[in-house]
């Protein structure tokens, strides 16, 4: 095997030149650097690559809908790092909310003998969790995945998260507070919804078409936005079913001109790093991504052990963080 040191000196160079032209780092002269790249071609020169040694290392995988949402990107580096800390590798697979992807995936990553599988999902069903079992396949399951017989879901307190925000909207001077939800097939924008409700749906002004749909995007967080505009000149609260949704809201909001809090103010939920860099900053319901990361790991990493496990009860609490989106009382 041909070595550094033999195309420097081929070259008539030195080891520290050769390796600034396969680095492509600082100054070498075109013709030394195409004599040099000849020789490499000519004595069929390879870069030693570092060798790691993997024999400790076991693989898990995180099935989740769209790893471009930043709260799943923020959940998955969550994962990956309490998963590093074990010495254990993550495979990341987006499944677009398609169940046929997900089996495909539970197939694969059995074949690859993966230790475990870590699931955000919507369409995960008995059967599938059954056949995991029966191949003695790990899983956790997380956030939109539906609760089947005494499986546990770790997610957030959303009904207690949806009554905070819309109660703080109140607080702060609302009258009118709107929502704009997620998804219908979503447990998570179900019960968001819900706490939402819980707290107007006996107000005298209150009327359904105080919901309007936003998929859980950005787009559909300005479309709902406008329509609200259009259907009630008197609002003066927005509650988001997320993030996405509330900065896609904002937008709408600024480019019809409207003040944002004094006129209209708005809060989301997640609690994603985007909503500190919008301006006015967002206030939003904060879910503790890296907590529900972790526990997920370490959940995970006990099963794989074989350790006894009781179903976990009860959901995540959630903080409220106040940012300038609702901050009326102080203009």
């Amino acid at each position: 095997m041909t070595t550094i040191q033999e195309v420097a000196k081929r070259a008539r160079v030195s080891v520290a030149t050769v390796s600034r032209i396969l680095n492509e780092t600082g100054y070498v002269q075109s013709t030394i650097k195409a004599r040099v790249r000849r020789i490499i071609k000519e004595m069929d020169y390879h870069p030693d690559i570092p060798r790691y040694d993997y024999s400790n290392t076991a693989t898990i995988a995180m099935i989740l809908p769209d790893i471009s949402n930043p709260f799943f990107a923020e959940l998955a580096r969550a994962v990956e790092d309490k998963a590093r800390e074990n010495n254990y590798a993550v495979i990341l697979c987006n499944s677009d909310d398609f169940g046929y992807r997900e089996k495909t995936y539970i197939h694969l990553l059995h074949k690859r003998e993966v230790a475990g599988i870590i699931f955000v999902s919507r369409t995960l069903g008995e059967r599938e969790m059954n056949l995991m079992e029966e191949q003695g396949l790990p899983f956790v399951l997380l956030d939109r995945t539906p609760r089947i017989g005494d499986t546990s879901v770790i997610r957030s307190n959303n009904v207690g998260g949806a009554r905070i925000a819309v109660q703080h909207l109140l607080e702060e001077g609302c009258q009118r507070v709107a929502h704009i939800a997620g998804p219908a097939e979503l447990i998570p924008a179900v019960e968001r919804k819900r706490g939402y409700l819980e707290v107007v749906e006996s107000l005298p002004w209150f009327h359904p078409n105080w919901i309007v749909p936003g998929g859980f995007s950005v787009a559909g967080g300005m479309k709902a936005t406008q329509i609200l505009l259009e259907r009630f000149p008197d609002m003066d609260g927005i509650f988001a079913g997320n993030d996405l949704m509330a900065v896609g809201a904002l937008k709408a909001l600024h480019r019809a001109g409207v003040d944002v809090p004094c006129q209209v103010s708005l809060c989301g939920f997640d609690g994603i790093s985007v909503t500190a860099l919008t301006e006015p900053e967002l206030t939003t319901i904060a879910q503790p991504i890296e907590e529900i990361g972790k526990a997920a790991v370490s959940q995970l990493i006990r099963q794989i052990n074989g350790e006894e496990m009781e179903p976990a009860t009860g959901d995540w609490e959630v903080t409220l963080l106040k940012r300038a989106s609702t901050r009326r009382s102080q203009r």
